[in-house]
C-alpha cells in the first residue's frame, strides 16, 4: 500500500484534529498555551461569570510581560497603567491553579521567549497564545497559533480551538548569508518581495539552505514575522540543532521519554514529493542588511538603498505617499546617514542572548552618539541573567545604553516605554505602523546589527562599515 506524501503541516494538523464543526471549522487540540496579562484577565472574568473552570491548568501558563515596567527595581506600581492588569492576572491564575511567571520570578519574561527556553513548547506541538506573535515558536517545529480573547476562553474551557484549516505554503530560502545579515533580514526581504498579506489563509513552512544554517534562536526570529506576512503560523522542520537546543530544558521530556520523543520528532518533516498549495523561492546569496522606510514591513529596502519612488504605481501610490508623509521622507532619499533620535534593541523578535551578543560585539569600546537614546531590554529574566554573567550588560552600559528588566517594553509601548512625536527610531521590533511606538513616532525596523551600528553613528548606518 502506497502512502500519499504529506507536508509537515498536514502531519501537525492531522495529529491534533478532534472533530469538524457544522460551520466547517476544525476543532484542534492545544498541547500547551501561555497567557499574558493584557487579554487573560478578561477571559478569567468570563469564566467566573459562567462559573467554569480551566480544563487543563497543568498545560496552561501565565506570563506578566506586556505592561511590566523595565526600570531597575520595578514593582507592579512602577507602571501605574499596567497595575490593574497585573493584579487581575495574578488573582485569576491563583484562582485556577495556573503557574504564573510573575514579577520577581527568575524565569519571567516575554511569553514567546520564555516558552522555548524552558521547553514549554516542543516539536510537533500546538501552542496557543492570545498574542499574534505566537507563530514565533514555529522555530522549534511547533504550530504556534495566536488567538483572540473569545478563542482563549474556549481553549481554557475545552483545551481545543476552532479554526478553518489553512492551506500549505513553503518558502525556500536559498544561499548562504553574509556577515551582518541575519534572520530578521530574511523576514524583511520576504515581506518586501511579496507584501504584507501574501500568506493569508496559509500555514508557512520555511525551508532551504539559508534556513538550515540558522541557529534555533534565529529561526524563532524568522517565524516571529510570519504573522506580518498574513499567516497565523510559520514553522521550520526540527533537526539535530532543535533537539540539542531542547535537551535538558525544564519542561522538555527526560530520560526514556526523551528518547521516545526524539523518535517521533525525527519524522516531523515534509515528505519527498509532498504537494504544497503554494511554493515560493528567494535567493538570499546577495542579501544585504535590511531596513523599513515606511509604515508596514513590506516597505523595506537594503540599508544602502534609497527610498523608492512608487508614485507611478496606482495600486501603491496613496499608501506610499501617506507613509512618506508620516515618516518625514521623500522618494529618492538615502537611508544611510538619516539622523535618528532613539534605538531600541528588544522584543520577542530580537531580545535573546544571541541578539544581545551580536549587538555587544558591534558597540564594544564605543559610545552611543550624542543626542541618541539607546535601550537594550532582554527578552526574559533568564536572558538578562545570562547576559550579565557574560558581562554584556557592562558593554551596553559603558556604551551609554539603558539596560532594562525583561518585558515587551517599546514594542507596543504598553508599559510606558514610548518615543516622542516625530522621533525617529531604529527598532528591532516587529511592527512599524503609525503610532506603534508612540504618537507620531517614526519607526524603522531592522535587525540588531543595523540598530547597534546606528546607535553608535547617530544616523542610520550599515554595520558592515562600522570600525
Amino acid at each position: 500500500m502506497t502512502t500519499q506524501p504529506r507536508t509537515m503541516f498536514d502531519k501537525l494538523w492531522d495529529a491534533h484534529f478532534v472533530a469538524r464543526r457544522l460551520d466547517g471549522r476544525d476543532m484542534i487540540y492545544i498541547d500547551r498555551h501561555v497567557l499574558h496579562e493584557l487579554h487573560a484577565p478578561h477571559a478569567f472574568e468570563q469564566l467566573q461569570k459562567q462559573q467554569r473552570g480551566v480544563r487543563r491548568a497543568d498545560l496552561t501558563f501565565s506570563m506578566q510581560d506586556h505592561t511590566v515596567a523595565t526600570k531597575p527595581g520595578r514593582t507592579q506600581s512602577t507602571n501605574p497603567d499596567g497595575e490593574q492588569f497585573q493584579v487581575a492576572m495574578r488573582e485569576g491564575s491563583l484562582r485556577h491553579g495556573i503557574r504564573l511567571f510573575d514579577l520577581g520570578d527568575p524565569e519571567q519574561g516575554i511569553s514567546h521567549v520564555v516558552a522555548p527556553e524552558l521547553g514549554l513548547v516542543l516539536p510537533g506541538a500546538t501552542h496557543a497564545v492570545p498574542d499574534s506573535h505566537a507563530c514565533t515558536v514555529g522555530g522549534l517545529g511547533a504550530l504556534g497559533i495566536g488567538c483572540g480573547t473569545s478563542e482563549l476562553e474556549h481553549i481554557l474551557i475545552t483545551q481545543t480551538l476552532a479554526m478553518k484549516r489553512p492551506r500549505s505554503m513553503r518558502i525556500t530560502l536559498e544561499g548562504q548569508l553574509h556577515p551582518y545579515v541575519s534572520a530578521k533580514d530574511l523576514s524583511l526581504r520576504i515581506l518586501a518581495l511579496f507584501g504584507p498579506s501574501f500568506g493569508r489563509g496559509y500555514a508557512i513552512e520555511f525551508a532551504g539552505e539559508a534556513v538550515r544554517a540558522l541557529s534555533i534562536e534565529a529561526r524563532l526570529t524568522l517565524c516571529n514575522l510570519a504573522i506580518e506576512m498574513g499567516s497565523r503560523s510559520g514553522f521550520v522542520a526540527p533537526d539535530e540543532k532543535t533537539f540539542a537546543y531542547l535537551k535538558g530544558r525544564p519542561y522538555a521530556p527526560q530520560g526514556a521519554e526523551w528518547e521516545a520523543a526524539l523518535a517521533q520528532w525525527r519524522l516531523l518533516r515534509s515528505d519527498e514529493g509532498a504537494a504544497f498549495d503554494k511554493e515560493l523561492r528567494v535567493d538570499c546569496a546577495d542579501l544585504a542588511p535590511q531596513i523599513t522606510w515606511g509604515t508596514d514591513l513590506s516597505q523595506t529596502i537594503s540599508v544602502t538603498d534609497k527610498v523608492p519612488d512608487l508614485a507611478g504605481d496606482p495600486e501603491t501610490r496613496t499608501k506610499s505617499e501617506r507613509a512618506l508623509a508620516y515618516m518625514g521622507l521623500e522618494a529618492g532619499q538615502a537611508m544611510l546617514g538619516l539622523k535618528i533620535d532613539r534605538v531600541f534593541i528588544g522584543s520577542c523578535t530580537n531580545a535573546r542572548i544571541s541578539d544581545l551578543r551580536t549587538a555587544a560585539q558591534i558597540i564594544k569600546g564605543k559610545r552611543v552618539a550624542p543626542g541618541v537614546t539607546a535601550m537594550a531590554v532582554p527578552g526574559s529574566t533568564s536572558v538578562k541573567r545570562a547576559a550579565e554573567a557574560e558581562g554584556l550588560d557592562g558593554i551596553f552600559r559603558d556604551a551609554g545604553f539603558f539596560w532594562g528588566e525583561s518585558g515587551c517594553s517599546m514594542c507596543a509601548g504598553g508599559n510606558g516605554d514610548r518615543g516622542s512625536p516625530q522621533e525617529r527610531i531604529v527598532s528591532t521590533t516587529n511592527r512599524n505602523f503609525e503610532g506603534r511606538q508612540g504618537k507620531g513616532v517614526r519607526s524603522h525596523l531592522s535587525g540588531v546589527e543595523v540598530a547597534a551600528a546606528s546607535a553608535i553613528a547617530g544616523v542610520i548606518a550599515d554595520p558592515r562599515a562600522i570600525d
